[in-house]
Order: C-alpha cells, then structure tokens, then sequence
C-alpha cells in the first residue's frame, strides 16, 4: 500500500499547467462522449428499431445493455488505471469506443446492435471515473475546485443534452450518426491525452495476485441488480420468478464481494474509503443526485410524449432549457464553492431541487414549455450546486492512494442511482395511474354529469351512422379517464421525487466541515 501510495500522490504545484489542463481536457471531452451516449438514443429509438428490424422489447436493450456494461465496468477502473497508468488505460478505452461506436452505426441487425453497445458500454464505463480521479490527483489544492466544476458540468449537461443532439442528429441525417458522431472527438481524446495526459505511473506488479473472486461476485452482483432495477418494474417486480432470484443473487454475491475486498490482501476495488464519514455521506447525497439528475430527464419527456404528443424534436426543445442552465450555472458554482462549506451548499442545492421538481405537483394535461420553464431552471441549477459539491465532499479528505477506488464508487453510486430512479418512476407512474384511474371510475359512476356526458357521447356518435355507438362513446370516456389518471400519477412522482432531494440535502449537514482550497490568484 505504501508504494501504491506514493505512487499516486500528487505532482508539484510547479508543473507545467497548460499542458495539464490540455491533457485534462482530452479526458473531459471522453467524459462527455462516454455520458452523452446513454441519452443519445432516446429520441431515436423508434427509427433505429426500424433500421434494425428488432421488435419493442429487444429494443429497450440497447440502452439497457450500454448501462449494465458501464456499471460492470466502474468498479474496475479504478484496478485499471492503478496496474496500467491513467494515459495508457485511458486511450485503450477510448479507441475501444471509437471502434464499437462504428460498429453499432454499421449494425444490420439487432443481435449484431446489442452486442456492439455491450462493448461500448465497458469502454465508456472505464473512462468516466478516471476523470474524478485525475481532477483530485493532477491538479494543485487550489485548482481542484475548476477542475470538479468542469467534470460537474460535464456529468449534468451530457445527458440533459443527449436526447436533443440525438433527435436532431437522426432528423438531419441518420440514426447512424448517433454512433458516427463520436469518431471525430475520438481522435481530439487521443491526440491530447496522448501528448500531454502522462498523469501517473501503472504499477504491473499489480497483475499478480489479481482478486478473480472478487472480480466474478462483483460482475454477478452489479450485473444482476442493473437487470432487476431495468426490468422489474415492467414484471411485477417480485411476481416474477427470474426478477425474484435475480435479487436474492444480488445481494448474497454482493455480500461474498463485501467480505472478499474487506480480506483480500490486493483488492480489486478497495472499500476502506467508506471509514471516511465525508465519503458514506457523499455516497449517499450521490445515489440521491443520480436519481433527480436521470430521473429529471426521463420523466419530462415520458410526460411531454405520452400526454402532449410531442415529436423527439419538440421533447429535445423544450428540455435545452436544463442543459442551458447547467452549462451557464457552472462558474457560480465555482463561486460557491470556494466561499460557502461544501456541506452548506450541498444541502442548498438540494433545496433548490426540491422547490423545482414540487412545482410539478400541480402539473396539468395542458402544461408546455412555459409551465415547465420555472421548473426546469430551478432543478437544473439546484443539481449543478448539488452535485459539484458532493463531489468536492466525498472525496476531498480521501487519501491520495484511496482516490481512484473513492471515485470509482461515486460514478458507479450515481448510475446506480439512476438507474435506481428510474425503476422507481416506472413503478409509481404504473401503480399510481392504476389507483387514480379506479378513484375516477368510481367517482364517475355516482356523478349524474357523467352519465349524461356518457349519453351525450352515444348519441352523437349514433348521429353519426355508428351502429355501436355506446361502445365507442365508453372507450373515449375510458381514454379521458386514463390520460387524467396518468397526469396525477405524474404529480405524485414528482412529489416523491422532491422529497427525496430534500431528504438528502438535511443527510449531507451531518458531514464533517471540509477546509476549502485557496482562492486562485489571478
């Protein structure tokens, strides 16, 4: 551990600055890329299903598979990057990326799409945590304050964006050109990080003695959670049989894990940085941060498309708003940050969340872009705030050595909480429209007005030579009950979604006060 240690520590003040923040640059810009790509596809999904044959349910697995992938992957970075150096691992998986980008834009078919999107899945997945890493490794005490505001805008704006980029990118050419459009930036990440990312040493004494237990519990437990949490919500959760034992697999491999790297002596991914108070809590506040930032982006445009039909580019329109505001908030953060307790504004940030996503409490069937507006300004700022300064909390008092196996946990903890909120919204928007739809069918059934709107309906419909007229006036009161039942399932997810920020803005005031870095002298 102690030649780990100074291995990693970081470099002097001294150093050349420009070219690391070159270097650090190529890194960020294979951030984006490798973030960009879980959204980029959801306004497209329709013509891609199309260019590839595959049926509803096999098309859901390409953005299923890329997030199974990424979450097997992050764990192991942190071994990566230690046993091969940050520049050499970092460009392995880059031009891994490029190659597998290519190959899901060629793909004929879907078997050929999927298994293209698995290994872009574990590229992308290798590149993201090594970024935090180097932010808090490269980088004086003084400048890591840019550096994370950098990487928060990076992690808040790329899927806020994806689905915008993607349905206009689709519209204008092709849905090949979701996977084509990363080659050129590709080359930029090669180029830099190789002239200037030399960050560190690898260490292959490392390739001895490898954790292959740890490694398989970790892949079985990550692997089979991700499932459970994507498709749970669509079996019945623990109705199912296959979601059932796939949860018990998850947590007793996940256990065996916990056990291995607590006792092995060359851990795949060390655990000790959970002794770090700062670290638990910024795990916490970081699961939660996960959940309102994919959470945020999937459930406007499920509601903007289900309740107001609007097209991919209309949905991507109307959501710029949140990417706007992220890019345009990152240097208050940075004022922020360098001023107020990380703690303090970690749980103003969460605050601000709450107050914007509660706005949605009140939304109606006829709410559009300016409705949304207040909403999506707020949110959108609040998890800018939020998220750089968990962040800066979680992995600010870590050791040098401890550093990239701390920022592989957060980036695994923040997808897991998206992927955690997801299955969250799927199942309150299902159970909840469930619920309301029978309070207003049986409120209905003792309302004299809507009895004679039923027969209003039949008439009309009779008037106009339909020989089942009831039936059809019943199916459209059916249609007008479920989209009113939605739209309050709607209102409740976005109740339960503020108070989980706000929950997670009271839990980051137990942390420990976190000294700030010196002000930049400019």
């Amino acid at each position: 551990m102690t030649a780990i240690a100074a291995t990693y520590s970081a470099p002097p003040v001294e150093r050349d600055l420009v070219k690391l923040y070159l270097g650090f640059s190529g890194m960020v810009v294979g951030q984006f890329m490798a973030i960009l790509d879980i959204q980029i596809v959801a306004a497209s999904i329709a013509q891609i299903q199309a260019g590839v044959g595959a049926t509803a349910d096999e098309i859901a697995w390409i953005q299923t598979v890329y997030l199974l992938a990424e979450v097997m992957i992050m764990p192991l970075s942190a071994y990566m990057s230690k046993l091969w150096g940050t520049q050499r691992m970092f460009m392995t998986c880059c031009a891994a990326f490029m190659v597998t980008s290519m190959a899901a834009g060629l793909s004929s078919s879907i078997d050929m799409m999927i298994f293209s999107r698995a290994l872009q899945g574990l590229a992308a997945g290798a590149m993201i945590p090594s970024v935090f890493a180097t932010a808090f490794t490269a980088f004086p005490p003084e400048r890591r304050v840019t550096a994370s505001v950098i990487i928060g805008m990076i992690v808040t704006v790329a899927p806020t964006v994806g689905p915008t980029l993607g349905g206009h990118l689709t519209e204008a050419l092709s849905w090949r050109w979701l996977f084509f459009i990363n080659i050129p930036p590709g080359l930029l990440v090669l180029f830099l990080v190789g002239r200037w990312g030399n960050f560190d040493k690898g260490d292959p004494s490392l390739a001895k003695g490898i954790d292959w237990w740890g490694l398989l519990s970790m892949s079985v437990a990550l692997l089979s959670m991700q499932f459970v949490l994507e498709e749970g919500a669509k079996n019945n959760w623990f109705e199912d049989d296959v979601i059932l034992w796939l949860a018990v697999l998850s947590a007793v491999s996940g256990l065996f894990f916990i056990w291995r790297e607590l006792t092995y002596r060359q851990p795949i991914l060390n655990l000790r940085p959970f002794a770090n108070r700062n670290f638990s809590l910024g795990i916490f506040v970081s699961l939660v941060s996960g959940i309102s930032l994919f959470g945020g982006t999937f459930i406007l445009p499920l509601y903007l498309g289900q309740i107001r039909g609007y097209s991919a580019s209309q949905v991507g329109m109307t959501m710029l708003v949140s990417g706007v505001t992220m890019f345009f908030s990152g240097p208050l953060c940075r004022l922020f940050l360098a001023r107020i307790p990380a703690r303090l504004t970690i749980f103003g940030g969460f605050m601000i969340i709450a107050v914007g996503v509660g706005l949605g409490v009140r939304v109606t069937g006829d709410w559009g872009f300016s409705q949304f507006l207040a909403m999506q300004i707020l949110r959108a700022f609040g998890i800018m705030v939020a998220m750089i300064s968990a962040q800066q909390l979680t992995v600010s008092t870590l050791r040098p050595d401890q550093m990239k196996d701390g920022s592989a946990i957060l980036n695994l903890t923040r997808n897991v909480g998206g992927a955690l909120g997801l299955a969250l919204i799927t199942t309150t928007l299902i159970v909840r429209t469930r619920v309301h739809y029978a309070e207003i069918t049986e409120a209905m059934g003792h309302s004299a007005t809507a009895r004679g709107m039923l027969s209003g309906m039949s008439e009309f419909f009779s008037g106009q030579g339909l020989n089942d007229s009831g039936v059809v006036a019943t199916k459209a009161i059916s249609g007008l009950i479920q989209r009113n039942a939605s739209v309050l399932a709607f209102a409740d997810t976005y109740y339960w979604l503020a108070l989980s920020a706000a929950v997670a803005g009271i839990v980051a005031l137990f942390a420990n006060p976190v000294r700030q870095a010196a002000p930049i002298q400019h």
